[in-house]
């Protein structure tokens, strides 16, 4: 919007010139961020506070959190709105890559909003905090994953064929199921990584400012690739895709990345506001989005490293205690668990790590695997 609009000064200011700069944009997009959730955070803040908009804490969470249930929750608001306005004002929004990345990513923050809206409405009405009934949620994730494939499928974005994607470390290697004839399940592998990211970062949510961390992390690695593969000599170069209108998801990746570091500056321990269902999922479905748009699902493994770990604690530990359950009973199954509690971060809380220790550590687990992910650019 703004991109458009001074780029018709161009011819009489000839600086403007810089606009059409993808690097310039998401420069500029990334500061809109920042000073935006420092204009509009704190308004967003108070509101949430005075309707008495508070965290639910679940149980089996460690005593240490219990003091945190009158601190609010919902300020996924602020990322979102800190991250949509400065897209619409420096992308091109002619742009597909960007309006897609934008539909899950309010899709995905709807349905968490939703969830979190009906926990304080249940609370409020003295009845069991579930919010959004799971088998619901799940729905709504798979629907917009069936509904994103599908546009890819049959609607490519690119030159490269819709239903494809690539691997790490490899060079011009297209895996393209329609050569088999298997085009179609190229629709259940995108909604299994956007359900299956969006669920990740929302199960990594559970320390202050770990989520948001890590999520901004993520989406700047992303941001390079997007920049590279939106390049043709960077591209040709690198020998990866050139996907022609890619870079423009640079712009978009850096304006999440602003809204993430401006929401820390309230979610930093001890955090002021939750970013709540609200904001877990719309980052997880946009790096998922974001992902798949530029073929590299694949990379979701180096790049989220850490929320793949997050997952998987929180899959064997129940694995193994129904395992368990099942051969040796109930009382042996909960005396023998594989981690203290999952996911894994509240694991590390109970062996005595604090909780900025375990956020500070995992960030930097999560920048080690950022940088395994950049390595593949050289190494193919």
């Amino acid at each position: 919007m703004l991109h458009l609009l001074l780029s018709r000064f161009i011819p009489d200011f000839p600086p403007l010139r810089l606009i059409n700069y993808i690097s310039v944009r998401a420069a500029a997009a990334a500061v809109t961020a920042l000073l935006l959730s420092f204009l509009i955070g704190p308004a967003i803040v108070r509101r949430l506070r005075a309707m008495r908009v508070r965290q639910v804490i679940r149980a089996g969470t460690p005593d240490t959190h219990q003091s945190k249930g009158e601190t609010p929750t919902m300020g996924g608001l602020i990322i979102l709105a800190c991250s949509i306005i400065p897209t619409l004002l420096w992308t091109r929004l002619d742009n597909r890559y960007v309006l897609l990345a934008l539909l899950v990513t309010v899709w995905m923050g709807g349905i968490g909003f939703l969830d979190d809206y009906l926990k304080l409405k249940q609370k409020r009405e003295g009845k069991k905090n579930e919010g959004l009934v799971e088998r619901y949620k799940l729905a709504g994730q798979i629907s917009i994953g069936l509904i994103f494939g599908f546009i890819l499928w049959k609607y490519p974005v690119s030159t490269l064929p819709g239903a494809s994607t690539t691997m790490p470390f490899v060079k011009y290697v297209l895996i393209v199921p329609a050569a088999a004839g298997l085009a179609w399940l190229y629709v259940p592998f995108t909604t299994f990584i956007l359900t299956g990211v969006s669920n990740s970062v929302n199960l990594t949510d559970g320390l202050d400012g770990l989520a948001a961390g890590l999520s901004a992390i993520a989406i700047v690695t992303f941001a390079l690739f997007a920049y590279v593969m939106g390049r043709v000599d960077a591209s040709a170069y690198l020998q990866l895709f050139y996907l022609r209108g890619a870079g423009e998801l640079t712009v978009y990746c850096m304006a999440l990345t602003g809204a993430c570091i401006g929401f820390l500056w309230y979610n930093a321990h001890p955090a002021q506001v939750f970013m709540g269902d609200t904001g877990s999922l719309a980052l997880g479905g946009a790096i998922g989005a974001i992902a798949i748009l530029l073929k590299s699902e694949f990379l979701l493994l180096f790049i989220g490293g850490v929320f793949a770990m997050e997952t998987m604690s929180v899959i064997i530990q129940r694995v193994a205690f129904k395992i368990r359950k099942r051969r040796h009973g109930l009382e042996y199954a909960q005396k023998h668990r594989v981690f203290l509690r999952a996911p894994l971060h509240h694991h590390f809380e109970l062996k005595g790590w604090k909780e900025t220790q375990v956020v500070v550590r995992f960030w930097i687990l999560g920048i080690l695997c950022a940088f395994v992910a950049l390595t593949t650019l050289k190494l193919r």
